[in-house]
């Protein structure tokens, strides 16, 4: 039977090279982002489902619960930077922190539970990404970092709850995405590495299936 997958933050960056892997593989893919053309023209290439949308609407989370009926694989990979430049925490706008809660912790506990169901019909796995900024001091990464924190937390509580699944929280260090360029500049991020040889290694990861727990790709 063919694995499928299911993967946020598909258009670019590291959900889309891990997309590229994961078909050349022979995985059914589900894919989401916000952005539509970008998603549709991935989709093409690939083969797979596209649904745009965004992650934090219920709706949205539903419709791709609904689109992979069996799942092997869910990657929780969508996420914002918040506010840019990066504010410290004395200045951060709270608005804007409870909005990038919503994105990068709550969406993806959101679409945890919608498909869950499938994920342990199938014995199936989870790959919440995070960062190093979710343990490091980072001057200015204080509000992403803890969102990222939260993200680890919660994967540490879920593969504990689900014996049965393979749940892992990953650091894939820094790449050179529009992300990355966005918080440091596009001259910095362009010596970060390639988001393909990353999900190369997190395809490694999947493939090899070792218990849960946060790995770093770095």
């Amino acid at each position: 039977m063919t694995n499928t997958a299911l993967i946020t933050g598909a258009s670019r960056g590291l959900g889309l090279a891990l997309a590229r892997s994961l078909a050349g593989a022979g995985w059914n893919l589900v894919l989401t982002a916000r952005g539509a053309a970008d998603l549709e023209r991935v989709a093409a290439e690939l083969g797979a489902t596209a649904i745009p949308g965004d992650v934090t609407e219920a709706g949205h989370v539903q419709r791709l619960a609904q689109a992979a009926p069996r799942l092997d694989l869910l990657v929780n990979n969508a996420s914002d930077l918040g506010v840019t430049p990066l504010p410290p925490l004395a200045g951060y706008p709270l608005e804007a922190f409870r909005t990038l809660l919503e994105t990068n912790v709550t969406a993806p506990l959101a679409l945890l539970q919608a498909t869950l169901p499938a994920l342990r019909a199938a014995g199936g796995a989870v790959v919440n990404v995070t960062s190093d900024a979710a343990t490091g001091a980072y001057e200015g990464w204080g509000g992403y970092g803890a969102t990222k924190a939260a993200l680890e937390q919660l994967s540490n509580v879920l593969a504990a709850e689900e014996p049965g699944l393979r749940v892992w929280w990953v650091d894939p260090g820094e790449m050179n995405t529009r992300m990355l360029a966005d918080a440091v500049g596009a001259e910095e991020a362009a010596s970060a590495a390639d988001p393909a040889k990353v999900a190369t290694a997190l395809h490694d990861l999947v493939k090899a299936r070792p218990a849960s727990g946060k790995v770093s790709l770095q």
